[in-house]
């Protein structure tokens, strides 16, 4: 059941971004060009995809468990603490720089663009440099 719920979910997500053309860089880009000439595109994108969820998230909030049976994960909160400020920061200067985030990458990906090949590897490494280091740095001196 989790698999094809997350297998609906992703080619929702996927035909949404498509639908809305945020999977094309330039319109990430040029919504990020406030100074110039700006579009926005991807804030009425993210406005309808909040107007859908927040109805869902209220419901689920109130409910204690999933058509499952499992529990309700919805919401739980955790400090914001220097490695999330941190990767933040990393994830916006990334997405600044080339226009892409995870998921149009992992779209794009399946067109084989040498920007959405670069994008995904350089995700990665950069993925498994800081897990190495966040393992590193919280394993005891020994």
């Amino acid at each position: 059941m989790s698999f094809m719920s997350a297998l609906v979910a992703g080619l929702l997500f996927g035909a949404g971004l498509l639908i809305s053309g945020m999977a094309d860089p330039a319109n990430v880009l040029a919504f990020l060009d406030v100074g110039g000439d700006w579009n926005p595109a991807l804030a009425l994108t993210m406005g309808g995809a909040i107007a859908v969820l927040a109805p869902v998230a209220w419901w689920s909030r109130r409910r204690r468990d999933q058509a499952s049976g499992a529990p309700v994960g919805v919401g739980r909160s955790r400090p914001i603490d220097r490695a999330l400020v941190i990767g933040a920061v990393i994830f916006g200067v990334g997405w600044g720089l080339s226009g892409i985030c995870p998921g149009p990458g992992l779209l794009l990906l399946t067109t084989l663009a040498p920007g959405a090949i670069a994008f995904i590897g350089s995700m990665i490494v950069g993925m498994v440099a800081a897990t190495k280091l966040v393992s590193r740095v919280s394993a005891p001196d020994g």
